[in-house]
C-alpha cells in the first residue's frame, strides 16, 4: 500500500483519519509540529510514522512529502488567523505538486463567499487546489457534533441550558468526526471515484430544540435550549458570531438523501448516538 501523509494528525479530523487508516492497514505518515505531544506519541505507538512539519518551512513540507502519493490536508485559523490559514493551506498544496491525490477538508458552503472569515479562508485554498494540476477531492463538513461538549456548553448544561446562538426551530446540519474520517478514507482508497469532486458532508439536520430533547434523555435532567445573543458570542469570537448569523439567516442546504445514497458505505452517526457515548455522570 502507498504511503499517505495525514496533516493535522493530532487534531480531531486528522487524528480520526490516521487511526482509521492504520486500522485498515495503510502506512501513515502523521505531520505534526509537536512530535512529543501525547497525541503524536499515541499515533507512533499505533504504527504511524511521525513527521515534523511547519507550514512556514517549505523544506520541512518537502521532506514530509518524500515518498508520499496521497495527502489528507486540513487547516485551521484558530491557532492564528484566517489569512495565515490561507497561506498555510496554499503552501501545503504547492508543496504537494508531485503527489497523485489531495483530499482537503473545508467547510459546508465555504465555496459560496459566505463572509465568515474561517470559511472564506478555506474557499481561497479550495480555489488554489482546484486550479492546480494534482487530482483533488474537497470534503466540506457541516457543524461537528463531537466538539459541542466543551466547558462552555457543559457550564450551561449543568444549569439545564443548551446555549446555542440560533432560534430553537432553525435546523442545523451536523456531522460526526468519525464520519468525516470514513469518507476521507474512502476518497483516499478510491481516488478515481472521487477525483475533482466536492462533497458537503452531514449526517442529519436538527433544531436546537430537538438537540435539547436528546440531551434531556441522555443526561436524565431537563435541558432547554436558550438562544445565546450574538453579541455575547462576538465578545469571544467575531468569526463564530458571523458563522452563527449565517447559519440563522442563510443556513446550509446539504441534500442528505442524495449524499447518503451516493455513499452507501458510510454509516452516518446521529447526534443521539454521539451524545450517548459522552460520560455525563463524570461531567455534570
Amino acid at each position: 500500500m502507498e504511503l499517505i501523509l495525514v496533516t493535522g494528525a493530532t487534531g480531531a479530523q486528522g487524528g480520526a483519519l490516521a487511526r482509521l487508516l492504520l486500522d485498515r492497514g495503510h502506512p501513515v505518515r502523521a505531520l505534526t509540529r509537536n512530535p512529543g505531544s501525547p497525541a503524536a506519541q499515541r499515533l507512533r505507538a499505533s504504527g504511524a510514522e511521525i513527521a515534523v512539519g511547519d507550514y512556514d518551512d517549505p523544506a520541512s513540507l518537502e521532506e514530509a512529502l518524500r515518498g508520499v502519493r496521497s495527502v489528507f490536508a486540513v487547516t485551521t485559523p484558530f491557532d492564528s488567523d484566517p489569512a495565515t490559514e490561507t497561506r498555510h493551506g496554499i503552501a501545503l498544496v504547492d508543496a504537494a505538486h508531485d503527489v497523485d491525490h489531495v483530499v482537503f477538508t473545508s467547510a459546508s458552503n465555504a465555496d459560496r463567499s459566505t463572509g465568515i472569515p474561517h470559511f472564506d479562508s478555506k474557499q481561497r485554498i479550495e480555489e488554489h487546489l482546484a486550479g492546480g494540476n494534482v487530482p483533488w477531492t474537497i470534503l466540506a463538513p457541516a457543524a461537528f457534533i463531537d466538539d459541542k461538549f466543551g466547558e462552555w456548553t457543559l457550564s450551561g448544561l449543568r444549569r439545564g441550558v443548551l446555549g446555542l446562538p440560533m432560534p430553537s426551530d432553525r435546523e442545523l446540519h451536523l456531522v460526526a468526526v468519525r464520519d468525516i474520517a470514513a469518507v476521507a478514507a474512502l476518497a483516499l482508497e478510491q481516488p478515481n471515484r472521487f477525483a475533482d469532486t466536492r462533497l458537503d458532508l452531514a449526517g442529519e439536520a436538527l433544531t436546537p430544540h430537538r438537540m435539547a430533547e436528546i440531551l434531556t434523555a441522555a443526561t436524565g435532567r431537563q435541558i432547554d435550549h436558550r438562544q445565546t445573543p450574538l453579541d455575547v458570542v462576538a465578545r469571544h469570537s467575531t468569526d463564530l458570531a458571523a458563522m452563527f448569523r449565517y447559519f440563522t439567516d442563510v443556513g446550509t442546504d446539504v441534500d442528505l438523501p442524495r449524499l447518503h445514497a451516493a455513499l452507501p458505505e458510510i454509516t452516518w452517526h446521529t447526534y443521539a448516538q454521539v451524545v450517548a457515548t459522552v460520560p455525563w455522570p463524570d461531567l455534570l
